[in-house]
C-alpha cells in the first residue's frame, strides 16, 4: 500500500486516514520514548482488524511535517516495532517493514520508516482491547460487532477459513514441486496459477495479485508455521502412564519428542513413524507366543489423517498433540466437532470443516507400503467417512477397549486409543 514515494508524499499531504496513521518518534539513549508501546500496539492492531493500513514513524501528525529518523536509531525502532508485533498484540502480527527516503522540509533527504499492515485472517486483541479503525480514529468493538468479525475471517465457517487467502503470504512462496503434484494430471492449457486457482490454493487479492490461501500454504509450502505458526503435531512418547507429578511435563519422563512441521500429508507419514518407532510389540500366550503391536498402526493413520484434516485451523495458538504411554495413545485436535455432529454420532456421520484440504488430501497417495498399512485404499483420504469406524473397530479388536472421544471445554477433541492389556 502506498509504494511509492510520490504516493507518501501525497497521502502524508492529505493527512490521516483509514489507512494512514502518522507518528514522530523520540528516543533516549538505545530506547523509544514516544510513540508509547501500547498507543502503538493500538494503531497496529486496528489496522489489522479492518482492511489493513500504512503508519509512518518520523512524520509529524498535526503538522504533517517529515522529520525523519537518525540512520543510526533505525535498527533500535525496528526492534521496538517488532516487539510491540510480538508481545503487544494477540494474536501476534508480521508487519512489513521497510526504510524510505523523502524530503524534509528544508529539502534534505531523511529517513522514515513505513509499516504496512495488512487485513488479518484473525481478529487481534491490544492492550485497549479489541478496536478498529474508522477515518483516523479507533473505536472499540462492540460485541456484535466483534462476533461479526470472527464469522467474516471465517472462525465461524461464514466462509471457509482453508479458502481464505494467506495475508503476506506471496506466490513464490509456494514450492513448485508441491503445487505440481497437485495439476500434473489436469488437463493442460491453463497457466499454473489458473489451475492452483481452480484448486482453491491461490486467490486474487483486492489488488488482483495472486496470494496463497490457507490450503496452499498448508500443502504446498516447507513449514507453515510461518504463517500459522500452531500449524504443526507436537509428537512426544513417555514412560509410564502418566504425564509427571501434578500434570507438569518432566524430562525424565520422555523418552521421545519431537515437533512435525511441513505438508500435512508429510505431518500424517511423520506422525505415524514416531508412533511405529515408539510403540512396543506385546508378548501374548494362547497356543504358542503371539507378538502383538501396542496399536494397530491402520487406526492410528485413520486418527491422524481425521485430526490434521479436521482440526480447526483458525484458532491461533492451539496445536495438534499427540501422546503416547504405556497404557495408551492420545490426540488433541483444536475445534470442536463440525456442524451438528456430535461424539455419540461420530462413527455414522460424515463432515468436513475444510472442505479444500480434505480434497487436496484426497489426491496425495497413501503411504501403505512405507507404514505397513492395510491397502484398503489408494489415497490419504477417500471421503467416504470409513475413518472412524475404522479406528473403533481395529483398536478394539487388538486390546479389547473401545476407544473414547470427548470434547475438552468445547475447544478440543480428544481420542483415547488403549493398548492391549500384558
Amino acid at each position: 500500500m502506498f509504494d511509492s514515494p510520490r504516493e507518501l508524499l501525497d497521502k502524508i499531504r492529505l493527512g490521516e486516514s483509514t489507512f494512514l496513521e502518522l507518528k514522530e518518534i523520540r528516543f533516549s539513549g538505545k530506547r523509544v520514548t514516544s510513540p508509547s508501546r501500547d498507543s502503538l500496539a493500538d494503531e497496529f492492531a486496528a489496522f489489522a482488524n479492518g482492511n489493513g493500513g500504512v503508519c509512518l514513524l518520523g512524520v509529524e501528525d498535526g503538522s504533517r511535517e517529515i522529520l525523519g529518523v537518525p540512520i543510526a536509531r533505525l535498527p533500535v525502532a525496528e526492534n521496538f516495532i517488532q516487539e510491540i508485533c510480538n508481545d503487544s498484540i494477540n494474536p501476534p502480527i508480521v508487519p512489513i517493514v521497510d526504510y524510505i527516503w523523502l524530503p524534509s522540509v528544508t529539502g534534505e533527504h531523511v529517513s522514515i520508516i513505513k509499516i504496512d499492515i495488512t487485513r488479518s485472517m484473525f481478529v487481534h486483541r491490544s492492550p485497549s482491547g479489541y478496536l478498529y479503525r474508522i477515518g483516523s480514529s479507533k473505536r472499540h468493538m462492540s460485541p456484535d460487532y466483534l462476533a461479526r468479525q470472527v464469522q467474516h475471517r471465517g472462525q465461524v465457517r461464514i466462509r471457509p477459513f482453508d479458502e481464505q487467502i494467506v495475508p503476506n503470504a506471496r506466490l513464490d512462496d509456494l514450492d513448485l514441486d508441491l503445487c505440481d503434484r497437485f495439476i500434473k494430471s489436469t488437463t493442460t492449457g491453463d497457466s499454473r496459477s489458473n489451475l492452483l486457482s481452480k484448486l482453491h490454493m491461490i486467490k486474487l487479492d483486492d489488488y488482483d495479485e495472486w496470494r496463497p490461501t490457507v490450503a496452499g500454504i498448508l500443502m504446498a509450502s516447507e513449514d507453515s508455521r510461518r504463517w500459522l505458526p500452531n500449524a504443526y503435531i507436537q509428537a512426544v512418547a513417555y514412560r509410564g502412564t502418566n504425564i509427571g507429578s501434578a500434570g507438569t511435563f518432566q524430562n525424565t519422563y520422555q523418552q521421545d519428542a519431537v515437533d512435525i512441521a511441513g505438508p500435512l500429508d508429510q505431518q500424517i507419514m511423520k506422525a505415524c513413524q514416531f508412533v511405529s518407532g515408539n510403540m512396543k510389540t506385546l508378548a501374548a500366550k494362547y497356543q504358542g507366543r503371539v507378538d502383538r503391536p501396542q496399536f494397530d498402526i491402520s487406526a492410528i493413520f485413520e486418527a491422524i489423517v481425521n485430526a490434521v484434516a479436521h482440526r480447526d485451523y483458525s484458532i491461533h495458538g492451539s496445536k495438534i498433540r499427540l501422546r503416547i504411554f504405556e497404557n495408551r495413545l492420545e490426540i488433541y485436535s483444536p475445534g470442536t466437532i463440525p456442524n451438528a455432529m456430535t461424539i455419540e454420532s461420530l462413527p455414522y456421520l460424515q463432515s468436513t470443516r475444510n472442505e479444500v484440504i480434505t480434497s487436496l488430501l484426497a489426491k496425495c497417495p497413501a503411504p501403505v507400503d512405507r507404514l505397513e498399512l492395510s491397502a484398503t485404499r489408494s489415497t490419504i483420504m477417500d471421503k467416504r467417512g470409513e475413518g472412524v469406524p475404522i479406528i473403533l473397530g481395529n483398536s478394539e479388536r487388538l486390546s479389547g477397549r473401545l476407544p473414547e472421544y470427548r470434547l475438552i471445554d468445547d475447544a478440543e477433541l480428544m481420542l483415547t486409543i488403549y493398548a492391549p492389556e500384558d
